[in-house]
This record gives C-alpha cells, sequence and structure tokens, in this order.
C-alpha cells in the first residue's frame, strides 16, 4: 500500500517557509535514507535535497522535482506559515514515487535523480538547486502542480502547464516633509505615488501579447496626520506570457514610475523583488507524460495543455541549462477555493494518481 498519505499528512503539519524547511527536508532526506537512497543534503547550503537511484548501467540521467515550502499568511491578525499551494502534496508524492520506484527496481539503465527544493514561493529555490549543481548532469527533469478545480478534475492530469513570467517590482518614492498647513514647503510622496500607480496604467503593449500589470501594494505614513510624507512604497505585479514581453514591461514600468513621480518634484527607486520565467517545456517531455497519464488514467483522463497567468520558478532550469529536457504537467485533485486561498483543499486521495503518473513517466525514460 502506497505510503503517500502518511508523508503528506506528516508534512501538512509542519508547514515552514521558503529556506526555513528544516523539519520538512529532514524528514524527507530520513525517509528516502531508510528506504536505500543515496542522499546529498544542504545542496548550495540551503535545505534543498538531492536523492539518486542509480541502476549501475549506461543510460540518460532524469530528474523529478518536488517543491517543500509554504506560504507566509496573516490569519486572524496573527502571521503563519500555511500550505496552501500544495507543496507538502508535491513533495509526498515525488517521495513515494522514490520509494516503490526503488523497491520494484524499476530503474534498469541510467540514473534517477530526485530533486527536494526548497523556496519556490520566493522564486529563489530552483536558481539556488541550478547554482549547487543539481542539475549538472541531467538530461531530463520533470515537475507537477496540482490543479484548481476549474482547470481539471480528479481522474485527470494535464500532460503540459504553461506558466506565465512574473516579475515583481518595487518603488521607493522620495519627496519632502512639510507641515500640512504649508504643504508647498515640500513634495508629498503620497501624491507621487499615486501618480505612478495612474501613469503605470496608462501602459499598453501590443494587444496580440498576454500580459497583466497592477499595484498590489501602497505604504505611505508620516506618523501624524498634519504632516506631508516624504517616502512612499508602493509593490507591483507584473505578468506575461512569454519572456520577451516581460523585458519591455519591465522597462515602460520603470519608465513610468521614474517619470510620473518627477513631475511632482519627487525621486523613485526601482528594485526587482522576485521574477520567475515564462514555460519552457520540451515536446519530447510531453510525449512521455501524456503517454503516462493515459497509461494510469485512460484517454479519458487526459486533457489539453493548459495556460496559466500564475508563475512557477521550475522554469529556472530549462532557463538556466538550456540543454535539458523539461516537462511540467497538473495532477486534477479537485482543489477548491484556489491556490494559495488560506483555506485551500484538495481531494487527498488523488494523491496516488500522481505517484503512479511520475512511476510511468520513469518506466518509458529508464526502465
Amino acid at each position: 500500500m502506497s505510503n503517500v498519505l502518511d508523508h503528506y499528512h506528516f508534512l501538512h503539519e509542519i508547514p515552514e517557509l521558503g529556506f526555513e524547511e528544516f523539519k520538512t527536508s529532514a524528514y524527507i532526506a530520513d525517509q528516502l535514507e531508510r528506504a536505500g537512497l543515496k542522499v546529498t543534503r544542504n545542496i548550495n547550503g540551503t535545505t534543498g535535497i538531492v536523492a539518486e537511484i542509480d541502476s549501475g548501467a549506461p543510460g540518460p540521467v532524469l530528474a523529478l522535482r518536488a517543491d517543500m515550502d509554504a506560504l507566509g499568511h496573516i490569519i486572524d491578525g496573527q502571521p503563519c506559515a500555511r500550505h496552501t499551494c500544495g507543496h507538502d502534496g508535491h513533495s509526498s508524492v515525488v517521495l513515494t514515487a522514490a520509494q516503490e520506484l526503488l523497491e520494484e527496481g524499476t530503474v534498469k539503465k541510467g540514473r534517477l535523480k530526485l530533486l527536494f527544493q526548497p523556496a519556490e514561493e520566493l522564486g529563489a529555490g530552483a536558481l539556488a538547486m541550478v547554482e549547487g549543481g543539481a542539475l549538472d548532469d541531467v538530461e531530463m527533469i520533470l515537475g507537477f502542480h496540482l490543479r484548481p478545480l476549474e482547470e481539471c478534475q480528479v481522474g485527470q492530469a494535464v500532460p503540459a502547464v504553461y506558466y506565465s513570467a512574473c516579475s515583481t517590482l518595487e518603488a521607493t518614492i522620495k519627496g519632502a516633509p512639510a507641515h500640512a498647513a504649508r504643504p508647498h514647503l515640500g513634495v508629498n510622496a503620497l501624491d507621487a505615488a499615486v501618480q505612478a500607480v495612474q501613469a503605470v496604467n496608462t501602459i499598453h503593449l501590443a494587444p496580440g501579447l498576454s500580459w497583466s500589470v497592477k499595484a498590489t501594494r501602497f505604504l505611505c505614513d508620516a506618523g501624524v496626520t498634519n504632516s506631508v510624507p516624504d517616502e512612499a512604497r508602493v509593490v507591483w505585479d507584473l505578468r506575461s506570457q512569454e519572456n520577451a514581453p516581460m523585458t519591455l514591461l519591465k522597462e515602460k514600468v520603470t519608465q513610468a514610475i521614474l517619470h510620473s513621480v518627477a513631475a511632482v518634484g519627487a525621486t523613485a527607486e526601482v528594485v526587482v523583488l522576485k521574477e520567475m520565467p515564462a514555460a519552457e517545456i520540451h515536446d519530447d517531455a510531453t510525449e512521455i507524460i501524456r503517454a503516462a497519464i493515459t497509461e494510469v488514467l485512460g484517454e479519458s483522463g487526459l486533457t489539453a495543455a493548459k495556460t496559466t497567468p500564475g508563475s512557477e520558478d521550475f522554469f529556472y532550469y530549462p532557463v538556466k541549462r538550456p540543454a535539458v529536457k523539461a516537462g511540467f504537467w497538473g495532477l486534477g485533485t479537485n482543489l477548491v477555493p484556489g491556490l494559495h486561498h488560506p483555506d485551500m483543499h484538495f481531494d487527498i486521495h488523488s494523491l496516488a494518481i500522481g505517484v503512479n503518473i511520475f512511476k510511468a513517466c520513469v518506466r518509458r525514460v529508464l526502465g
């Protein structure tokens, strides 16, 4: 009987934020070692893990990747970590698949690597794994994500999920303080920040492109209500279905901010807080996934490829290592009310399907 639910229940109760997955990574590494896999902990000085099954025979090197971190929320006024993106499910599926593949002797040629990655939500975990050499010998890497109910139901799986590029920009806007009775002696940073938001809202890219930009945080407080504030901070979320338009969008947003605040006598410093590339998916990997889904769920369980405005740091793997063939699929789990919602939940029994699909992928490459 599969251990996937045992792993899930344990990991679900110990949510940890990015690069702080100490209990999570220790549990996963211990389980892998007990099963007999070769395990390397603390990849690149992080909580990242690489485990390996070596057939001892020549052949390709295939990697399966799972992310481990939880999300930070403020619930009832208290900051907390909570698994609301399903990474506990991802880790449970890949961990279970690794245990069963070793026990069943599935890997008959080449090597299978299992990557358990920290800090996906920070957009930094995949980069840390790449810099730590986790992909240096890998020829193909496969990842997956639980899908919301409206995209894919239990008993279905998506062979390719095309994520969008995402950038998070923050502007620190500087004005000059003054008494509210004499505003002409200062430069109101709040006014400048409002100008910046409106200026960014006037940006247009070509109508045929899929993109968006919106302000998602606005912080400004002089400490009292009768002073002109001299500093404001605004954050924007930028999305693009392709990588090239994101470069143009970042340039346009930055220029809109700088010129609009200058018009009222303020200055701004714009920095990129986080960014993730758009999906780079290889047809060879998708064909393997498609065949595996059909084997496990039948033709009726195979959906068309899907596009999402969400982002995934998994795609740093093929961007930073273009020779690696990347595949990324979605598992139907009846997930509601949505990813990142504080009350997100799904049919946990669907995780066993994820285990079987990954195992079918490995059989096709290394069996």
